[in-house]
């Protein structure tokens, strides 16, 4: 047995109880250090929370295209709402009536729609077609790592050797649960933890005597590691979630809102977590999804409120928590049903269907068009694909995460260019590492804040003399990072820092060896955080 197959059997090692890794903001008074850390943002800071919809959503009557009204009353006649109760989002498309909030989150400008999501030659099987999103596969291929887990191990090399650490203290992704997702499987082990309940006591087996000699001594070794990181994990997991409490009053009773309940004071009590799952179950509504002659009212109707009351009292919490400008969340469905109703006054197994995006940074509106309904389609008819959901996945990474764009087609071959879902303003800047810069560029450090390890990139045009220095708030050079004749392309420096919490620069200059004339200099705030 590989060590791979070996933590696999082990999983319930890592279903553990919840945490929040930092702190909550207090009346301060102004200074010099608080000032930047306002105004500091990096991609670390960044969140994202997926709404996983068991079953197989029937986007046909969570996104109602207006426009095709006629054809889609005569295709689904005993399950299709009233026209008048549909909340419009634009002349031609509207929301189902119970998600009121959903819709408000729309007029905010906090919700964009992406219309007719699947892949090529989708498959209709829950199971597979589950495991397919959760990997970001093609139809036809197996794969034994998760889209977030291919992710999270390269943001994090060698997890969980070295963690966790000053810089990543914390879980890198939380499943609500008591599974943790294989949407976050990594090469060779889990990169999340499962988490049912933030204050529980967990005793993590391990034992005290000496392993035996051999390999599975080694195994075993390795287990009681695995073991010891999660049992910190717990402890701060139990100490953060006490730090904060849920500050909106507008959480519907339901599992969905519960659980969004924990990721809300998990965010807000300051972990470093950059992945949260939760799930909502019951969308596979072959019969009875809604109720004959109040067709607005049924099963389907019961889901989508709880799916858009929960997800507004999230957007509410976080927001009156201070921290809704790092959230970013999305839904998504295995897959969607198919244009007929059934004679059981229900939806079977379809293939393309719509999900939502919400948060203070999404590019509010929707995305692609409404599908074109034929007035007497067969009863397999499907909803055709728009939008490949791994371009999605990919301008997540991309625009919110700031994956440069060749690692991330090593997480996501077949991701191929950006679609407009991040507003303009909160876009990462992406620099491809194999490319030479046209310019001189310093980035941001990162993480920032930090403590005491934090990363400098920076480009070169051409063959450069570079020094890069760091100066405290005096002016005082504390210590020189580069001093030396630099190749063209971009550059990456580590600085552990030996001196004192507060606010410092990094300075760089560069000269073009071949043209002395070509000079650039460029100084960056850090904030270091004991």
């Amino acid at each position: 047995m590989d060590r791979r197959e070996f933590l696999r059997r082990s999983a319930p090692v890592t279903a553990l109880p919840f945490f929040l890794g930092g702190f909550s903001v207090q009346a301060y008074g102004r200074s010099r250090l608080l000032d930047a850390l306002a105004t500091l943002s990096a991609a670390s800071d960044r969140v994202l929370v997926l709404v996983q919809m068991n079953g197989g959503n029937d986007g046909l009557n969570m996104v109602i295209p207006l426009d095709q009204y006629s054809a889609l009353s005569t295709a689904r006649s005993n399950v299709m709402l009233n026209e008048s109760l549909v909340l419009r989002m634009s002349p031609e498309t509207g929301l189902h009536p119970i998600m009121t909030g959903m819709k408000d989150l729309y007029d905010g400008g906090r919700l964009v729609t992406v219309q007719g999501v699947s892949y090529p030659n989708p498959n209709q099987s829950h199971f597979r077609a589950t495991d397919i999103w959760l990997t970001g596969s093609d139809s036809n291929q197996v794969l034994q790592t998760g889209w977030l887990g291919r992710f999270l191990d390269r943001e994090y090399p060698n997890f969980p050797v070295g963690y966790p650490n000053t810089d990543m203290p914390d879980p890198l992704a939380v499943q609500i649960g008591s599974v943790v997702s294989p949407g976050l499987q990594g090469q060779n082990l889990s990169m999340g933890v499962a988490v049912t309940n933030p204050n529980a006591t967990y005793t993590i087996p391990g034992g005290s005597d000496d392993p035996p000699p051999g390999p599975a001594g080694d195994e075993l070794s390795y287990i009681r590691q695995v073991a010891q990181q999660t049992q910190v994990y717990v402890d701060a997991i139990r100490t953060a979630s006490n730090r904060v409490s849920n500050l909106s009053t507008l959480y519907p009773n339901g599992s969905l809102a519960n659980q969004l309940r924990i990721v809300a004071r998990l965010i807000g009590g300051g972990l470093k977590t950059r992945v949260y799952i939760v799930n909502i179950g019951g969308f596979d509504t072959h019969s009875s999804q809604v109720v004959s002659g109040q067709t607005h009212l049924g099963s389907h109707a019961n889901l989508l409120n709880q799916l858009s009351a929960s997800i507004t009292a999230f957007q509410d919490d976080i927001r009156l928590l201070g921290v809704s400008d790092r959230v970013l969340g999305m839904t998504f469905s295995e897959f969607g049903r198919r244009i007929r109703s059934n004679a059981s006054v229900g939806t079977d197994h379809g293939t393309g269907a719509p999900l939502f995006l919400f948060g203070d940074n999404v590019n509010p509106g929707i995305v692609g068009v409404n599908p074109v309904i034929p007035f007497n389609p067969p009863d397999n008819a499907n909803i055709p694909m728009q939008f490949d959901f791994r371009n999605i996945y990919g301008t997540i990474l991309q625009n919110w995460f700031g994956v440069s764009t060749t690692v991330l087609g090593q997480i996501l071959p077949t991701y191929r260019q950006a679609m407009p879902l991040i507003a303009p303003s909160a876009i990462t800047e992406v620099q491809d590492e194999s490319r030479v810069p046209e310019g001189f560029v310093l980035d941001q450090n990162y993480p920032n804040p930090f403590n005491p390890t934090t990363t400098v990139s920076f480009g070169l045009p051409a063959v450069s003399r570079v020094r890069l220095e760091v100066y405290n708030a005096l002016g005082e050079r504390v210590e020189t990072l580069v001093d030396r004749e630099m190749d063209a392309g971009y550059h990456r420096v580590n600085w552990t820092a030996r001196v004192s919490s507060g606010m410092y620069f990094c300075r760089m200059e560069a000269v073009a060896v071949s043209n002395p004339g070509q000079r650039y200099v460029e100084t960056r705030k850090m904030v270091l955080m004991k």
